[in-house]
């Protein structure tokens, strides 16, 4: 993407100013636009910068479907796809999920309604000119007589991940019209009796601002900002890594509840999750990415500086924990973890991020010299892995569902508890990587800003992960995409 030049624009008009160029402003924009309405977006990033947290996904996005005969029409042909058993995923599974891993905490009326519009908002993409494709290598096992079986609810991802998921949405924007000025740091909001006009901004050290109808905050949290992670969550969260954009300091989120904007969802917990803890670019790499996740976790054991375990790995599905589980390493000695696996379960982890280039890993012929490479008691360590493996039970091996396959220590392993058993031994050191924050601005069901009173705040609209409410502890991979789409969606249509 390349940077669009900017003169003073100062007292441009427009009729919908969106503040942020990821995947939920890019659907705000693009609904505001079908409408015949003059938009412009304003991103902060510039170049390979541009995108926001979107930039720095895997693209998956979670939808409700009838099975693979029911995507057809929405991702792209594939050979594989005769081979394919793609379980259905229904509506009643989705909410579900979304009410088991926010622990109730999911405001119904939003949860509702991006189980029902989450699959049509991507159809609507797709007849814009996204690009969907099945998550062969990152949501499918391939089983011994060459099928691939899909699991977990997460079937559906953008073509190239989320590189793909900005291109595509770039694209579309300027074939439609969309005016996309990058560099361009939104501050603060401008009023008029009560009505949000416009923003002030600045770039390049010169102050500017833009005039419009409606502006929608499409600006992400506030995770890239230590002071306020620090106020909101803890001064731990000052140990985490920023996986994606150092854009989104909560600058938006800021001035709006300077001007009365009431807070939504919950401001005291984040998606964090696994993350590699001693490559030399661990922050905002984009390079790689989303490879710097280490999410085949579950097959393995993850044990602290102590030599201990700390959680239970295989509680459920990826999908279901992945996201949590960077906070309980960062409440580890020096937010420290190590996940460990054997010569027999190296293969089944997951290539593109554990084959990937400068991978933090050690790697040795026994526990006692794996343990010392990594600064941990040998005599803890070992007894931590045999004491698991004497523990484990009979159940067949089979990680396309949840086996059962327990080790019945404590904490327990719930699922898919293989011994550590076979050298050579594998550690790869993990720390948190904070992803976005859960609290945002509070809004109504298209979009609208509420303040404390719960009435609109004229001329100001939320979406994407500025949007508090869907989440809180935990979220299901694959939501927060969804959400940016159908919430980014009826925000432009209302704007």
């Amino acid at each position: 993407m390349n940077s669009s030049s900017t003169k003073n624009h100062s007292g441009q008009d427009a009729d919908v100013l969106v503040i942020g160029g990821g995947n939920a402003g890019f659907c705000a924009a693009h609904a505001a636009a079908a409408r015949g309405l003059n938009v412009t977006i304003l991103e902060r990033g510039e170049g390979d910068r541009a995108g926001g947290n979107s930039f720095f996904t895997a693209g998956a996005t979670r939808i409700a479907h009838d099975g693979l005969d029911d995507l057809l029409d929405l991702v792209e042909p594939d050979a594989r796809h005769e081979l394919s058993v793609v379980p259905p995923y229904s509506a009643d599974e989705y909410r579900a999920d979304l009410e088991r891993v926010t622990e109730g905490r999911t405001d119904p009326e939003m949860a509702d309604i991006l189980v029902s519009e989450a699959a049509d908002s991507l159809r609507w993409l797709k007849s814009l000119g996204l690009k969907y494709r099945l998550m062969y290598e990152r949501q499918a096992y391939k089983r011994p007589d060459g099928s691939y079986l899909f699991w977990g609810g997460l079937h559906v991802g953008n073509v190239d991940g989320g590189v793909g998921l900005i291109a595509d949405h770039t694209r579309v924007a300027k074939e439609n019209g969309v005016t996309i000025l990058y560099g361009v740091r939104v501050l603060d909001l401008i009023t008029d009796e009560g009505t949000v006009c416009g923003v002030k901004a600045e770039k390049d050290g010169n102050s500017l601002t833009f005039q419009a109808k409606s502006v929608i905050i499409a600006s992400g949290g506030f995770e890239a900002s230590p002071k306020m992670r620090g106020e909101y969550m803890g001064e731990r969260w000052s140990n985490a890594k920023v996986r994606g954009t150092p854009y989104n300091v909560g600058d938006l989120l800021t001035a709006a509840l300077k001007i009365g904007a009431a807070k939504g969802g919950d401001w005291q917990t984040c998606h964090s999750v696994q993350w590699d803890a001693f490559h030399p670019v661990n922050e905002s790499n984009i390079e790689l990415t989303n490879r710097l996740t280490r999410q085949s976790y579950f097959l393995g054991l993850l044990i602290n500086k102590d030599g201990k375990r700390f959680l239970d790995e295989g509680a459920d599905f990826r999908n279901y924990t992945y996201a949590k589980y960077g906070k309980v390493i960062l409440e580890q000695p020096d937010s420290l973890a190590f996940q460990i696996f054997d010569s027999s379960l190296r293969p089944h982890l997951r290539a593109e991020e554990y084959d990937m280039p400068g991978i933090s890993v050690e790697e040795a012929d026994s526990l006692e010299e794996l343990a010392n490479k990594l600064g941990i008691s040998p005599s803890t360590f070992s007894e931590t892995i045999h004491e698991y493996n004497e523990h484990i039970s009979d159940e067949e091996f089979d990680p396309t569902v949840k086996d059962g396959k327990s080790s019945d220590v404590k904490p327990p392993k719930s699922n898919w508890a293989t011994p550590i058993a076979k050298a050579p031994f594998y550690a790869f050191p993990v720390t948190c990587g904070i992803t976005f924050t859960f609290g945002g601005l509070k809004g109504d069901r298209d979009g609208r800003v509420l303040n404390e009173e719960g009435n609109p705040i004229p001329g100001l609209f939320v979406c994407g992960e500025a949007l508090g409410g869907l989440f809180s502890t935990n979220y299901p991979g694959g939501s927060g995409l969804a959400a940016g789409c159908v919430f980014g969606r009826r925000a432009g249509n209302a704007a």
